[in-house]
């Protein structure tokens, strides 16, 4: 996964420069069908009973946390395209976007489809 602008600067004002960062209280993740970037963008889901899914995280151990729980989005009511990619938020809506990354197999979601995230399927690794 990749930092995004955001997250990189609140870092570097934190850890060098003494500036306090508003840790987020959780952390969402979202599904996207135009990958994002550093400074945020992409298109994220949208409608057929789409919302963000909360995350819960290991303890770091060698610079890297994965997802402790199964992380399952609402069965689609409607197709919501091909997921190429999906982020980290730190709100269920809007808010900041902290982290990204492409999908190993971008997957077309129709109706009825069920996303999921199985325990340590997702990683986050500081180098």
């Amino acid at each position: 996964m990749s930092k995004t602008d955001y997250l990189e600067a609140n870092l570097i004002n934190h850890v060098l420069r003494g500036i306090a960062y508003p840790v987020p209280v959780s952390i969402w993740v979202a599904l996207f069908t135009t990958a994002p970037g550093e400074a945020g963008g992409g298109v994220e889901v949208s409608g057929g009973s789409y919302t963000r899914q909360q995350a819960l995280w290991t303890a770091p151990a060698g610079g890297s946390t994965n997802n402790t729980a199964d992380i399952i989005f609402p069965v689609a009511t409607a197709n919501w395209g091909v997921v190429t990619s999906f982020a980290l938020f730190d709100a269920v809506v809007a808010g900041n976007m902290l982290y990204y990354a492409n999908l190993n197999a971008p997957r077309n979601v129709l109706i009825n489809d069920l996303v999921k995230f199985s325990v340590g399927q997702l990683q986050v690794t500081e180098d």
